[in-house]
């Protein structure tokens, strides 16, 4: 049983008649019990002429999956098996960041029929969302008080990322599409796989040069490389404690979701096998050995329900779990937040050694608002404040020189411009004929 702010109204009321018989000349508290007690047969009435809440069956329809920060259409269905008109009062049981409205949902249900009322949601986190059980009240005729009953009906919703970034796949698939049969990919002399033989011509790299078949001519003879036919693209997600920061609207971690999304759904369509890899401490998350249509579906899946872990990254582990992924010539995107020398250490001596056949390029979410402290000189405290922001800025290059050093390439951008940056230099390889 419950009982509505409307008792409380109807009760509240009674001053107007113990005002007025009490100046008769009766007892205070007569008066004062006895409109007590009317409100308390008013109640009984109301609640007993109420339908059950218990003779109801409840069920659900909820999509499995939907995207953060886009709406998701769910419904509840109430099938009145009583024989009373069903006056409800639905409440669902969804979390906050499920984004579902605070206002109580209201039906009504004939004898014997069935309603269906709709719950929309607007997730506003990432993972499993659940709702674990369908709240009804049943009200009665004159709304003081009612049944209500609890159902346990589970529904779950996994909630996806967002991927904003795929406004910028049209534009990349037209250039990508522009280097399908362009000269510069056919160009002898570039890529990683052998094509054959010819003379060295003065100015040619001495790296190439083949001694055994320079032996057996008599003159220098050179290799020449076409690109790789079967080119992998590795993307390392770092999910350790640098990737919890947030930046502008959202987390390191959910700019670096952004960028992996992006650049494997470029690769797929330009042939290229795609590994995606979440990993702290351990693997969080692994896709493998899938291709085409079925890549991005997989890669939004297993993001889903990852979150940033507040412990360092094994950088050795990390770069250990990439080898096991593949061998062959590939193209490594590690996504990760290295600002700082004392917290890279890590990260810089378990750095991959880059070779011919494998680039390494280093992507990293920069925050606006420490370059704009840099420039602020108003006050004392801005000073201080300034001066704080170019120590973290200088750090910031002095990492990347670090992985420069160590044959890597570094690119470092706010949240928005990291995805296409990742994307342009990946295209800018395809190009080169290096991928």
């Amino acid at each position: 049983m419950f009982v509505s702010p409307r008792l409380a109204l109807v009760t509240g009321l009674g001053v107007l008649p113990l005002v007025a018989l009490t100046a008769a000349g009766l007892p205070v508290w007569a008066v004062l019990a006895g409109w007590l007690v009317l409100c308390s047969v008013l109640l009984a009435v109301d609640v007993t002429a109420a339908a059950s809440a218990r003779t109801i069956t409840v069920t659900r329809r909820v999509p499995a999956r939907g995207r953060m920060g886009e709406p998701v259409e769910t419904s509840i269905a109430l099938h009145n098996h009583g024989s009373r008109t069903l006056h409800a009062v639905v409440r669902d049981g969804w979390q906050p960041t499920a984004g579902a409205s605070a206002e109580r949902l209201r039906v009504l249900v004939p004898a014997g029929e069935r309603r269906r009322v709709s719950v929309p949601l607007l997730p506003r986190r990432r993972g499993e969302l659940a709702s674990e059980f369908v709240f009804v009240r049943s009200r009665g005729p004159l709304g003081l008080g009612g049944k209500q009953a609890r159902h346990e009906v589970r529904g779950a919703l996994r909630v996806l990322p967002a991927f904003v970034s795929r406004k910028h796949l049209p534009s990349r698939l037209a250039r990508l599409r522009e280097l399908d049969g362009n000269t510069s990919i056919q160009v002898r002399g570039q890529g990683t796989e052998f094509d054959s033989l010819r003379d060295y011509v003065r100015g040619d790299d001495v790296r190439s040069i083949d001694w055994r078949a320079t032996a057996r001519a008599g003159t220098t003879m050179l290799r020449t490389w076409r690109p790789e036919r079967d080119r992998h693209v590795v993307i390392l997600i770092d999910t350790g404690r640098t990737s919890a920061a947030r930046v502008g609207d959202g987390t390191r971690l959910e700019a670096a979701l952004e960028s992996a999304l992006l650049l494997g759904a470029l690769a797929t369509r330009a042939g290229d096998h795609v590994h995606l890899l979440l990993y702290d401490r351990a693997v969080r998350a692994r896709v493998t050995g899938i291709d085409g249509t079925a890549l991005l579906p997989a890669m939004t899946d297993a993001m889903a329900t990852v979150h940033a872990r507040l412990v360092d990254t094994d950088w050795s582990g990390a770069f250990a779990a990439i080898r096991t992924l593949t061998t062959r010539p590939s193209l490594v995107v590690v996504l990760t937040a290295q600002d700082a020398a004392e917290s890279a250490r890590g990260f810089l001596g378990a750095f991959p050694t880059p070779s011919r056949a494998t680039t390494v390029l280093v992507g990293s979410v920069t925050d606006e608002s420490v370059e704009k402290l840099a420039q602020q000189r108003g006050s004392r405290e801005e000073i201080y404040l300034a001066a704080a922001a170019e120590r973290t800025l200088r750090d910031a290059e002095n990492v990347t020189d670090a992985i420069r050093r160590a044959g890597g390439e570094a690119i470092a951008a706010d949240p928005e411009a990291l995805p296409p940056r990742i994307a342009d230099r990946y295209l800018e390889l395809k190009a080169a004929g290096r991928l």
